[in-house]
């Protein structure tokens, strides 16, 4: 009996890798993927979900593409890190897929609509503007909703966009904080375990290993990918964030989380996109997440490899 989720995403070569894990997983039931703007603007984003669909030859999962701005902010985007297109690197031809008709937002409500209570989980891999469309028009739809797992947010880690801010929350941080206020069960992968999952050299050239197009594409999307992070923080490669959210639904014995109550900052202007954190519970607000902060990295990065190979 196959997980069903829907993958929430703005892809980026992080994000593309979560995609390819969720895809060639035997225990997931990608039930579709949804779109938004983030990494890159929301057609870039949707055109990258695409692209890697096409990789995979996948011809089952639809693509729907969502928001193209935050609720109440101007778009934000992240080209630095991930290049113009967003996947910079490899050559990915044009899609030949097409993406779906129908709105994303509308995608998730239908879907939710057609299974029972507590079947779907969402996985989301970028800023939250989508998800929380859903619970503001159809909050007694968004209540059927399993689990959203998403990246999102920090700690102990600091920012990545801001001294205190990690990207995916500072882009929409209303709809941030729209999710989670929602009541709905959230496990959340802050910068603090995502920065322990390091694609470190040998990683990266294991997939020159693979006798497979897939492993020349992860190879070059994750050689990419370090240029930025090795600069800038020094470390051994680039995190992979959006991963472990995949990862996490696999094998959750790889991770160690503790259920703490998540605020978040919509309106200070040294501070906005936070995720102010009551690691010690100082407050007697409601434990409204599971903050994972520790991860078995050599776990995760074979399950990874694993995966990957069996293209």
């Amino acid at each position: 009996n196959k997980k069903k989720i829907i993958i929430d995403t703005d892809p980026g070569h992080d994000d593309a890798i979560a995609l390819m894990l969720a895809i060639l997983s035997k225990e997931l039931k990608v039930l579709g993927i949804t779109t938004v703007a983030g990494n890159v603007p929301l057609e870039l984003t949707t055109i990258n979900a695409l692209k890697i669909c096409d990789l995979l030859h996948n011809k089952e999962i639809e693509v729907f593409s969502g928001a193209e701005k935050p609720l109440k902010r101007k778009l934000i985007t992240a080209e630095h890190v991930h290049g113009k297109t967003g996947l910079d690197g490899p050559y990915l031809p044009e899609p030949i897929s097409k993406k779906n008709r129908d709105n994303a937002h509308d995608f998730i409500i239908n879907s939710l609509e057609k299974f029972d209570s507590k079947t779907i989980t969402i996985c989301a891999l970028g800023p939250l503007t989508n998800i929380a469309k859903v619970i503001v028009e159809k909050p007694h739809i968004a209540k059927k909703i399993k689990e959203i797992i998403l990246m999102g947010g920090s700690f102990f880690e600091g920012g990545n966009i801001t001294p205190v801010s990690e990207f995916n929350i500072f882009v929409d941080p209303e709809s941030a904080k729209i999710v989670f206020n929602s009541e709905i069960p959230i496990t959340m992968f802050p910068l603090d375990v995502t920065h322990k999952v390091l694609a470190n050299k040998e990683f990266i050239n294991s997939f020159k290993k693979f006798k497979n197009p897939l492993g020349d594409v992860v190879f070059s999307l994750l050689e990419f990918f370090s240029r930025y992070d090795v600069k800038k923080y020094k470390f051994l490669g680039p995190p992979l964030h959006d991963p472990n959210v995949i990862i996490y639904l696999l094998n959750p014995n790889f991770y160690v989380g503790k259920k703490l109550n998540v605020e978040i900052e919509t309106s200070s202007e040294l501070t906005l996109g936070m995720t102010v954190i009551d690691w010690w519970q100082v407050t007697n607000r409601k434990k409204n997440a599971n903050f994972i902060y520790d991860v078995d990295t050599k776990s995760v990065l074979s399950l990874i490899q694993k995966i990957l190979s069996n293209f």
